[in-house]
């Protein structure tokens, strides 16, 4: 499993950076990037609770 964002809904607000700063960044032209999409047991929870807490709901985890 993985997390992805939807580029289309996504408004770079950054509340995942601040949920997840090594897994989630904002480049200069504010778009996100996922350095560590996978989920894996040490992240699992950060990277859930940064896909609850997006308030665009633009993040979710895939297969």
């Amino acid at each position: 499993m993985r997390v992805a964002v939807d580029p289309q809904i996504c408004e770079a607000n950054g509340v995942c950076m601040g949920i997840a700063p090594t897994i989630f960044a904002l480049d200069e032209d504010d778009i996100l990037h996922i350095d560590d999409p996978v989920l894996r047991a040490e992240t699992a929870t950060l990277i859930n609770d940064a896909v609850a807490q997006c308030p665009r709901a633009a993040l979710s985890v895939v297969e």
